[in-house]
């Protein structure tokens, strides 16, 4: 959509009579499934991911009637038709996988524009011929790979949270920061709910059933009978929530991609209704960087004396502002080594497999997971290592082309995981022998060596293991 959008707007002064896409490689390949020409369309018309309505992108192509007119960058009428998608799924441009091309054409059939965009991963593009962007100013600190940025955080005193919030600070305010962060988390959180509140059948050939919906009832009629909760069950159940919203053609947060966006806020959704308000004991109520976690972030280690009513709903807004700040720092640390995947290796399916997918989130989840549970830097690079250690190798082979299977139960097995990860972290000193450097290295000489069937072209793996229909 955002490339799309991005073409809109550079030709739209032009005289368009008309307009032509072709999706290769992994793009042509898995399009229909993935909802691509229908996220083209609606870029076309100048319709923001962050904004628009998904209902209304879902169909934009798939149910586009003939003779109706586009409104390029929401503006001039532009004769379009359905065909005007092409799909080239054996052409695999040099500079990605995922690559598309957008022409831009008279009325005698003349080229008057015509640009090639790669989609990168995380919601990124990229414009073939288009210089790297680069920061106004240089980053505070700056860094490389795991080694620097733990060294950095030892030379300044810092949580890998608080390095990451310095070098946003060179580009936005601490208001602005906050308030970014805590968009991202509120359109996780919204999206978990909708998934659970929601059932029926998932678009496409397989007729994948829904369950989040389910299992969410499920555990509320066992909480509601007072027997005890189920953090690892509702865990699986918003890591589905997120990823059946995804194939259903929902907003979701790039987390590092669409296909893995349910692990992160899975996890993170799991601290906040579980965890925010225990930590792992008084011993790890302040972090060796002098930060509240756990029940002393929320307060509840403070003897307090006995307060009105007015006051409890004041001590209930301060708790929710302090949980708040906690998945500020789950956000915040998740992102810092995200950024190491991305730099370093890969955060694409198409360039990857799923281990630069699922892995890479899996070991953001770990990572903010461990932060806000009061681990050490070196704790928190420890969890990252053995989430992604242990995706190493994992295939992209969605059957049919659609983000269903295996890819919805694949996010909640992989939140399993960064729990996992991140308390066998949390029981060591920071100390271990892979460090997650060799990690994200060996990911991206796997991701080389990785046959381009497994890499989101559903040309092997279970993809051509299971009947359709």
């Amino acid at each position: 959509m955002r490339a799309a959008r991005d073409f809109a707007a550079r030709v739209r002064d032009l005289p368009v009579a008309r307009l032509r896409c072709v999706l290769y490689g992994s793009l042509g390949a898995t399009g229909i499934g993935h909802g691509t020409p229908d996220a083209v369309v609606a870029g076309l018309q100048g319709w923001e991911p962050e904004t628009v309505d998904p209902a209304a992108v879902r169909a934009a192509w798939t149910d586009w009637p003939a003779g109706r007119d586009l409104a390029l960058d929401g503006g001039r009428p532009v004769p379009f038709a359905k065909e005007h998608v092409e799909f080239a799924p054996r052409t695999r441009l040099p500079g990605h996988p995922n690559a598309m091309t957008l022409e831009a054409l008279g009325d005698d059939g003349e080229m008057l524009a015509t640009e090639t965009y790669y989609s990168v991963g995380g919601g990124f593009i990229r414009r073939e011929g288009e210089p790297p962007p680069v920061a106004a100013a240089p980053y505070p600190l700056q860094f490389d790979t795991a080694a620097e940025l733990l060294a950095l955080c030892d030379e300044e005193r810092l949580t890998i949270a608080e390095a990451a919030r310095r070098n946003e600070q060179a580009l936005r305010t601490e208001e602005e920061i906050a308030a970014g962060l805590d968009r991202i988390w509120d359109a996780m959180a919204a999206c978990i709910d909708a998934g659970l509140h929601a059932d029926g059948t998932l678009p496409g050939m397989l007729r994948v059933r829904r369950r989040a919906g389910a299992i969410r009832a499920q555990l509320d009629a066992v909480e509601q009978d007072g027997r005890r909760e189920l953090p690892g069950e509702w865990l699986g159940a918003f890591a589905l929530a997120v990823n059946e919203e995804n194939a259903a053609g929902g907003r979701v947060v790039t987390a590092p991609t669409n296909g893995a966006a349910g692990i992160v806020p899975a996890v993170a959704m799991y601290w906040w209704r579980f965890l925010a308000d225990s930590g792992l004991g008084t011993g790890n109520a302040v972090t060796p960087y002098g930060e509240l976690v756990g029940s002393a972030l929320l307060g509840l280690h403070s003897p307090t004396p006995a307060v009105s009513d007015a006051a409890h709903e004041d001590a209930g807004a301060v708790a929710d502002a302090n949980r708040r700040r906690g998945i500020r720092r789950f956000l915040l640390t998740a992102t810092a080594l995200g950024s190491l995947f991305k730099a370093n290796a890969s955060i694409s399916g198409a360039e990857g497999g799923c281990q630069a997918e699922v892995g890479s989130a899996c070991a953001m989840a770990a990572a903010g997971l461990t932060a806000v549970m009061g681990g050490t830097n070196r704790q928190i690079e420890n969890a990252a290592e053995i989430a992604m250690e242990h995706h190493l190798g994992l295939t992209c082979d969605p059957v049919g082309g659609l983000v269903q299977i295996p890819c919805i139960e694949r996010n909640a097995i992989a939140a399993s995981t960064a729990v996992t990860a991140a308390r066998l972290a949390l029981r060591g000193d920071g100390s271990h022998y892979v460090s997650l450097d060799a990690v994200v290295e060996t990911m991206r000489q796997t991701g080389i060596d990785m046959s381009t069937k497994y890499k989101e072209t559903s040309e092997g793996g279970l993809a051509v293991n299971v009947i359709e229909c």
